[in-house]
């Protein structure tokens, strides 16, 4: 690579004391005084630079600077609460000349006060600071940290004109790498370059938490004396805080064999923490007045900010990803399994999250492996060194050679690993190997070379080539992220629940079972608890749209349905994010019959996430429902329109328009169905809902935030609520039979199936709680139908499906899984009713019959 490339602006740090370095930059003047006003040190250029008289130790502050510059101090100064505050002054007075003007910086060193003045640019002073704004305008709703940086740093080049503008993140090891970068065209690229921990000495890090901005504006400069450098008991002034300070030779030389001759470094510090710099290059000298380097500071302070926000979203994307990895390893291993089955199953469930070559699991003595692993022998070398590491800490290394030398025996099968310790005593772990992957990582530089021996001394010296270097690296894998650390945490304690169930002894398995039982208890209390009090706040809020029974349960009879259809989905996609177009088509079969075929749905179909699912599933129904009930689809001539939108961050809108049906005009009470549509989504989802009573016909907007919606990779084609074997039938039940079986085991559920079949027409329900009864009521009279649920406690209803079948008498099956699961059509089943199911959906089952 012909790439010339070093950020200087990190490996050219002082590597002397900060507080030694006894001189300042020439583009201003420095005055350091006394609690009573005395000047204690100076820069030797300050008398001139200032247009004052003589200036010497010992000279008073108001015989320098007018009344109301002095004034002005004074208030900066209280201002001054933390050690590291530095308070800022704009358009200073300072000598004779009224229209020579000074900005000012103030802050603390040692119990006196540095003041810092450098030429005031009024011309450029509004727009500097009118920048900020624009600036961070935009930011916060870049997704992604890479896209952000770069924003950032197109942004900061644009208010600072450098040549080239750099975002360096740094690493956990301490290296760091060019994430981001802004150049002018002729300037060499130094996107992807990799530093070594050693170029950032430990006070340079330290210095840019206290310091935010570090400039150079002319590397050709001489640096200004402050005089006298020592303070009376001889120790020097301390410059850490100081804008002006000058830097080290091997820092000026750094920049001079690079050719670069300006530099800025702008630090970005994220909850105390030194994230990375902003590290600008400029190729000519560049003095930037100090209102544009204090725009500069508030926007890197801003940016950290916004940063943070990312950094939390991301993390909290993570914890999101966790908890699906470990609801759908609960899911898969819920029955029991063998040990072997259990690394099978773990890693088809992690392959995707956490991408791996091989597994292993010890247990109690006994080692499986899949794929690219240690054979037994080659674990048990190893173990011993693995049990000696901190207890319950997950170990992520892509070189396990580097720290076990018995791990070279397999180094080119398995490299790198993942180790999950999953017990304490004695250890035992799930580890996932990665092979070696032989890789070539870019340096600015040799970074093996900091050192100039033949100087005496050892003395540290700048390089001299900075193409770029290139290092082929081998013995490793692929590094494991954070993330997959963050998710392998998550998985720890997935296995912990696991291979507790599958290895404790026969006396610790009871003790263990009981607490587990109890807390599966408790967690089924909360959720049963939560849907009943769900259930009862859907019927408080809809008595009060209803003027009778029968109305109230027709409404409540929906809304519960829309949220069971909801669920449905949500569980047959493993709790997952669902498809909105399968909700709308759904919704539109259970209550638009044959209306269906005016609605239209357009746009790319979404899915939504769970959290947000059933808020949707809510509102649709209610928009549908007074569609066919008041809007639109309510007569035989009018049609509703839904578009979906995505914006560029992932927004959806969800536009809804009926045409063509009766007049419409604003409710003159709002009801609860009106609160559901209005309110549901701003309130639990923080989108937007606004509805139009427009005479033409109902049209409404529904915002929904981009953090609930995913790409679907499908379009989904609208189906009907009752599930079968062929299409769904959506008429109405014609010759019904009138002899129906129905066996159900909860007493209530079969009352109100009865009363339903009943007021369907059926004239002849028999009602069975077990398979010994049906099966006697089959052997006295067969019916014509059967209603049948599949699961009664602790038996099915197989055998009599089967005896059914066989007399060809037709039923349905009624159950809570899903027809894939129950297989239905192996039983002969012409259909499935899914739980909980209302007498639209027993209507279109009996009409399956015809």
């Amino acid at each position: 690579m012909n790439q010339t490339a070093y950020q200087v602006d990190l490996t050219s740090c002082d590597r002397e004391p900060i507080h030694q370095l006894g001189h300042i930059q020439p583009f201003g003047a420095m005055l350091i005084v006394s609690s009573d006003n005395l000047v204690a040190h100076y820069s030797a250029n300050a008398a001139e630079f200032l247009g004052v008289g003589e200036i010497g130790q010992g000279s008073r502050l108001d015989d320098l600077l007018p009344p109301d510059t002095l004034q002005a101090l004074h208030v900066a100064i209280r201002g001054l609460s933390d050690p590291d505050d530095t308070e800022r002054l704009f358009g200073l007075a300072v000598g004779d000349d009224p229209a020579s003007r000074f900005d000012c910086s103030v802050h603390e060193s040692g119990g006196q006060l540095v003041l810092e003045f450098e030429r005031h640019d009024a011309a450029g002073f509004g727009n500097h600071i009118a920048s900020i704004r624009p600036m961070m305008s935009g930011l916060d709703s870049i997704e992604g940290i890479d896209d952000l940086c770069h924003a950032a740093a197109q942004r900061l080049k644009s208010l600072l004109g450098f040549d080239r503008v750099m975002v360096y993140r740094f690493h956990p090891d301490g290296s760091g790498e060019v994430i981001a970068e802004a150049r002018e065209r002729e300037v060499d690229s130094y996107s992807g370059l990799r530093y070594p921990k050693s170029d950032i000495p430990q006070q340079a890090r330290a210095l840019y938490l206290r310091n935010r901005l570090r400039i150079i504006a002319n590397v050709n400069d001489t640096p200004v004396p402050v005089e006298p450098g020592k303070q009376f008991g001889g120790e020097p002034v301390d410059l850490s805080l100081s804008t002006l300070r000058s830097v080290s030779p091997i820092h000026i030389e750094y920049l001079r064999n690079m050719g670069v001759r300006a530099s800025l470094s702008i630090s970005i510090i994220v909850r105390g923490r030194l994230w990375g710099l902003f590290a600008c290059h400029h190729y000519k000298p560049r003095a930037l007045a100090f209102s544009n380097r204090t725009a500069a500071e508030v926007f890197s302070q801003m940016f950290s900010l916004t940063l943070d926000r990312a950094l939390y979203d991301q993390g909290a994307a993570r914890k999101a990803l966790g908890q699906s990895l470990h609801e759908r390893l609960m899911t898969r291993m819920a029955g029991g399994a063998s040990l072997r089955d259990t690394l099978t199953q773990v890693g088809l469930t992690i392959g995707d999250s956490i991408p791996h070559d091989g597994a292993s699991i010890f247990i109690d003595g006994e080692y499986v492996a899949t794929g690219h692993a240690p054979s037994e022998d080659e674990f048990l070398r190893i173990l011993p060194a693995l049990q000696s590491g901190p207890a319950g800490k997950i170990i992520a290394t892509s070189e396990l050679s580097r720290d076990i030398d018995a791990a070279r025996a397999f180094v080119e099968r398995a490299a790198g690993a993942l180790v999950i310790p999953v017990s304490r005593s004695p250890r035992d772990f799930f580890i996932l190997w990665r092979r070696e992957l032989k890789q070539v990582i870019t340096w600015a530089g040799n970074p093996d070379k900091p050192v100039d021996d033949s100087v005496e001394g050892g003395r540290l010296t700048p390089r001299k080539s900075f193409a770029a270097w290139q290092q082929t690296v081998e013995g490793r894998s692929a590094e494991w992220t954070q993330a997959e650390s963050d998710l392998a945490e998550t998985l720890r304690i997935t296995l912990l629940e696991v291979i507790l169930r599958l290895t404790d002894a026969a006396a610790q398995d009871r003790k263990r079972a009981g607490e587990q039982q109890d807390l599966l208890i408790a967690e089924l209390n909360h959720r049963v608890r939560n849907i009943l009090n769900l259930i009862r706040g859907l019927v408080n809020q809809s008595r009060h749209e209803a003027t009778d029974a029968v109305t109230l349960t027709r409404l409540i009879g929906g809304r519960i349905g829309a949220l069971a259809a909801a669920h449905d989905n949500l569980t047959r996609d493993n709790w997952g994010p669902t498809s909105l177009k399968k909700l709308i088509a759904d919704e539109a079969d259970a209550y638009l019959g044959s209306k269906t075929t005016r609605l239209t749905v357009e746009g790319r179909d979404v899915l939504v996430v769970p959290q947000a699912y059933t808020v949707l599933a809510l509102v649709l129904h209610e928009m549908i429902t007074n569609s066919a009930k008041y809007g639109s689809l309510s007569d035989q001539s009018g049609d509703l329109l839904i578009t979906f939108d995505r914006a560029a961050n992932g927004d959806l809108t969800l536009s809804w328009r009926e045409r063509g049906g009766p007049a419409v005009q604003a409710p003159e009470r709002r009801g609860f169905g009106s609160t559901i549509i209005e309110k549901s989504i701003p309130h639990e989802l923080q989108g937007k809902a606004d509805v139009d009573f427009a005479l033409g016909g109902l049209e409404a907007r529904f915002l929904i935030p981009g953090r609930f919606v995913q790409d679907a990779d499908t379009e989904h084609e609208m189906t009907t609520h009752v599930e079968h074997g062929e299409e769904s039938a959506t008429g109405q039940a014609g010759n019904l039979p009138q002899r129906v079986l129905l066996i159900e085991d909860n007493m209530i559920i079969a009352l109100d199936t009865e009363e339903m079949l009943r007021e369907l027409g059926v004239t002849d329900v028999i009602v069975s709680g077990s398979v010994t009864q049906a099966l006697r009521a089959i052997d006295k009279e067969q019916p014509d139908f059967a209603v049948l649920d599949f699961n009664l406690g602790e038996e099915s209803s197989e055998p009599v499906a089967r005896q059914l079948a066989r007399d060809g008498v037709p039923f349905v099956l009624a159950t809570g899984y899903s027809a894939k699961e129950v297989k239905f059509e192996e039983l002969g089943a012409r259909a499935i009713l899914k739980k909980p199911y209302d007498k639209s959906d027993l209507a279109k089952a009996l009409a399956q019959d015809e």
